[in-house]
């Protein structure tokens, strides 16, 4: 199997576009603040939009389709042939686990900090005491963090094809006239190597 530039393309943009979303959704983070009821003497938080919930779960669905890219093209490492043992093939288990851990993590964290987010744009609520200073919202660097495995999940992923490609190319070579033996034109020594042969 050789290296697609179409493939490796593919799972550029995707991670690209993956950690442009986490980016924007770490910038817009929801914040609350503190407004005082309008029936009442009491203070509750009020939340601005959820665009960081939207770009979170872009991201997420980015980058699932970048590690199903990989998982399809490598037929997840699992199935197919076996690899010409060596380096490539070394690389290539040490890049799969990478890759994998790297988006596990980067995944949990949009999914945990999109949830985290939307919880808070949703809610509205009246809270007991009359002196409510701050509102809760989703703590500072999650997407950020996600952003950081995206990049690197981009990385060990293509390592991880380029490697599996390498691998899996370098062992097979192609025997020729494995039915029989053919004998193919040189110059005027054919018929005698036909007697040769042939015992005539």
């Amino acid at each position: 199997m050789g290296i697609s530039i179409l493939v490796v393309a593919v799972i550029l943009f995707l991670d690209l576009f993956a950690f442009v979303l986490a980016v924007g959704a770490e910038m817009r983070r929801n914040t609350g603040r503190v407004v005082p009821d309008e029936y009442d003497e009491r203070t509750y938080c009020q939340y601005d939009s959820d665009a960081s919930t939207a770009y979170g779960l872009g991201a997420f669905g980015m980058l699932l389709v970048s590690q199903a890219v990989v998982s399809g093209v490598t037929r997840c490492f699992c199935f197919g042939r076996g690899l010409t043992p060596g380096r490539s093939r070394a690389c290539a288990v040490a890049s799969f686990v990478l890759s994998w851990l790297s988006f596990v993590v980067a995944e949990a964290c949009l999914v945990a900090g999109s949830a985290r987010n939307a919880y808070h744009t949703k809610y509205l609520g009246y809270y007991a005491k009359h002196d409510l200073s701050s509102c809760a919202a989703l703590r500072k660097g999650v997407f950020a963090a996600a952003a950081a495995l995206v990049l690197v999940s981009m990385v060990v992923s293509l390592l991880f094809y380029w490697s599996y490609s390498k691998a899996d190319t370098g062992g097979w070579v192609k025997h020729q006239n494995e039915g029989g033996v053919g004998m193919a034109e040189y110059g005027p020594n054919k018929a005698k190597a036909s007697s040769l042969l042939t015992g005539d």
